[in-house]
């Protein structure tokens, strides 16, 4: 199919590729922002802004579909831009794509960052909490933001975190008349900032802070919990055989505070995880935790299996960690679990081994017990102090044949 959607990358100095003018004056009707008309002017009427819903497009440009339509853009269209989502909504034949320089690459260049060694990310209509995921000593950031505002949250978030030495730069208007760049610690943060900005972050960790990874097995600490939670050794290996990865989806049943479902999305980039809770208070400590740790997107919803998994998205991987022993709940989360999807689930009482046993002998998998002991004061000395040991069956959905 010849692509009849253009999507037009500009930058603050209104910059355009022959290829780029071309575009816009074949085009019929121009798509863009107020502040892309600004900049690009003389479509001779041909300007329309999005509407409200933005879900409103997807049904005009379905009827406009093979007349030329061209889309104004900052940057470039496809790193967190409109680009990435039209892209779920037409066909790769029906596009064509004409990059700006990204944010990202005019404020690595600004700061002599190399790219490839910046975590590069969208606080843009995001929760400023997504944040928390990457922080790390020495790790550099670039962020979109919402506006000058999120300059002033990111500041904050990095001050309680234990990152308050940490270099802001905030950059506004790149490329533009009115560029300036602004700098100081996030603890010194007082300046106000253009919306228009892009933020680089410079992570410098307060002396003695303990430091959060991304690889499974955090603190117990470090989540919220009333004692009823999968221990840290033990959710180490409940991750490992888990298996995140990119994009991948967990359902997480009888999740608790959350602790598998949180380190599952931390984990991989863009993890998505649905966390199935009954008892509203353990639902409160989970979606404070998720804040806490940098996962905001972790999605809880109240209810129990099987019923609660009705309409839930077929999941790449399944923990079972509560509620193994009701009826139904094996079966229902099988059939749900897509081809080549793991399975995990963890039991600690004699009834949830029994149930186990059973499953291993139907559908073979790994059987695995889980024997952890913490040292800890005995009188003056010290002795090993056993917790409940935990016996672990892991397997995998085989494909069809």
């Amino acid at each position: 199919m010849t692509p009849w959607l253009t999507l037009v990358g500009i930058a603050e100095d209104g910059f355009l590729s022959d290829a780029a003018r071309a575009a816009l004056e074949a085009a019929e009707v121009v798509y863009g922002g107020a502040r892309h008309f600004e900049i690009v002017e003389n479509l001779g009427g041909k300007q329309k802004t999005w509407p409200s819903p933005f879900s409103a497009v997807y049904e005009e440009l379905d009827a406009l579909r093979g007349r030329p339509v061209a889309v104004l853009a900052t940057g470039d269209p496809q790193w967190y831009g409109i680009g990435a989502t039209l892209a779920r909504h037409f066909d790769a034949g029906e596009m064509r794509v004409l990059p700006a320089p990204s944010a990202f690459q005019l404020a690595a260049a600004r700061l002599r960052w190399p790219l490839q060694d910046v975590e590069t990310i969208s606080l843009h209509g995001r929760p400023v909490e997504t944040l928390r995921g990457f922080l790390a000593p020495g790790v550099r950031i670039i962020a979109l933001t919402s506006n000058g505002d999120t300059v002033r949250e990111v500041a904050d978030i990095l001050t309680a975190d234990g990152y308050g030495g940490s270099r802001l730069v905030a950059l506004e208007h790149m490329g533009g008349d009115r560029e300036r760049i602004v700098e100081a610690t996030a603890r010194a943060w007082r300046e106000t900032i253009a919306d228009f900005n892009t933020l680089a972050i410079d992570c410098l960790a307060d002396p003695g802070l303990a430091v959060r990874p991304r690889v499974p097995g955090l603190p117990d600490e470090a989540f919220r919990h009333d004692g009823k939670m999968t221990k840290r050794e033990v959710r180490a290996v409940t991750l490992a055989r888990l298996q995140p990865v990119p994009g991948a989806l967990l359902w997480d049943i009888g999740a608790g505070c959350g602790s598998v479902a949180i380190e599952w999305m931390r984990a991989a980039r863009n993890a998505h995880a649905v966390a199935i809770e009954p008892l509203a208070e353990r639902r409160a400590m989970m979606a404070e935790n998720a804040l806490a740790l940098g996962v905001p997107g972790l999605e809880i919803r109240e209810g129990a299996a099987p019923d609660a998994l009705d309409s839930l998205p077929a999941p790449d991987a399944i923990f079972i960690g509560g509620g193994l022993t009701a009826e139904g709940v094996f079966e229902a989360a099988w059939a749900a679990l897509k081809p080549g999807g793991r399975l995990v689930a963890n039991a600690v009482t004699l009834e949830s081994e029994a149930r186990l046993l059973a499953l291993h002998r139907r559908h073979g998998g790994a059987l695995t017990r889980i024997a952890i002991s913490r040292a800890s004061p005995v009188g003056g000395l010290t002795g090993w102090r056993p917790m409940m040991p935990v016996t672990q069956w892991a397997i995998t959905k085989e494909h069809a044949a």
